[in-house]
């Protein structure tokens, strides 16, 4: 046998590599000082702690950076179309994270009228702006109230429909006539009936609220409210925190009417169980008996407060 010889020889010369070969025959020399600041400059990005309150900015602005030091170096030095395309798209998917990193860090403008009761209410809780700001502007108004007119009329009043926190002015809490302490700015109106009446709907204001000066007052849908806070843990907390410390206030206004503007602004104590107790009792008390003037005086000489605390150290 014969072997066969191909009649054309090979056109292809020993040692020839391919160009998409994956052998190395010989190394190229390093490439443009660019392509190593590219480099560089992502792996500062990729090494920037996450403890960094501007992390992700600082992120995407390294990645940015990068990526235009490759185009500089594609287009230039080593006019290659691939490598070009895919940063200018990589460029571009950074920018676009950039500029909406910047966006939700913009300043957030509260309006004039409430930035009192967010600095003295929800900045100390660390409610940020922006919430704040959602909690403010979908459900909420500001509406407005002048000398003698009623907030709430006792056995008239709904207390399903809203609640207030007082933005300027002053209104006067009574019962049957009987004073019993005013509320001030900065505070809520009607908490001790939105704590109440969580679990019972459809009962009536057991007291009369009259505006005392021309106020202003923040007004809250209460279904939307509670809609809305269902749907925010935090920002439930932060409500249950701030009514139950505006019950303790009320509470301690209560034990001494003639407590003064000044005064219920230093008080800051938490709220307790025992406090808002006691103003529920006070209210559910009044409603059913006769002998007001009796309740009023116990009410005044603190008698609330020390049944209270006889209650604790019996149970204690």
């Amino acid at each position: 046998m014969v072997p066969m010889v191909p009649i054309f020889p090979s056109s292809t010369p020993a040692g020839y590599v391919e160009p998409n070969a994956t052998s190395c025959q010989q190394w190229e020399q390093p490439h443009h000082l660019f392509f190593h600041l590219g480099n560089l400059s992502l792996l500062l990005g990729l090494v920037l702690p996450t403890t960094l309150g501007l992390h992700m900015i600082l992120l995407r602005l390294f990645l940015m950076t990068g990526c235009s030091l490759f185009i500089t170096w594609a287009t230039l030095y080593r006019c290659n179309l691939d490598v070009l395309v895919w940063n200018v798209i990589f460029l571009l998917v950074n920018f676009m994270h950039f500029f909406f990193l910047l966006y939700k860090r913009r300043p957030i403008k509260i309006d004039r009228e409430l930035q009192l009761v967010y600095k003295r209410l929800f900045k100390p809780l660390h409610v940020k702006e922006a919430l704040f700001q959602r909690l403010t502007g979908q459900f909420c108004t500001i509406q407005t109230l002048k000398k003698g007119q009623a907030y709430a009329v006792e056995d008239k009043t709904s207390v399903d429909e809203r609640l207030s926190i007082l933005l300027k002015g002053k209104m006067k809490v009574s019962y049957r006539g009987h004073f019993l302490h005013n509320i001030y700015s900065n505070s809520f109106i009607d908490s001790p009936e939105f704590r109440s009446t969580e679990m019972h709907r459809g009962e009536k204001f057991q007291v009369t609220i009259m505006a005392e000066e021309n106020c202003k007052f923040l007004c809250w849908s209460r279904e939307r409210l509670t809609y809305f806070l269902e749907s925010d843990t935090f920002l439930n907390e932060v409500f249950r925190y701030l009514v139950g410390k505006d019950i303790t206030n009320k509470l301690y206004s209560l034990n001494d009417p003639k407590l003064s503007d000044k005064a219920v602004k230093k008080m800051d104590r938490q709220p307790s169980l025992c406090s808002q107790l006691s103003m529920m009792q006070m209210r559910n008390s009044m409603a059913s008996t006769s002998d007001t003037d009796d309740i009023l005086n116990q009410i005044l000489r603190g008698g609330s407060t020390g049944k209270c605390n006889d209650n604790i150290e019996g149970d204690s």
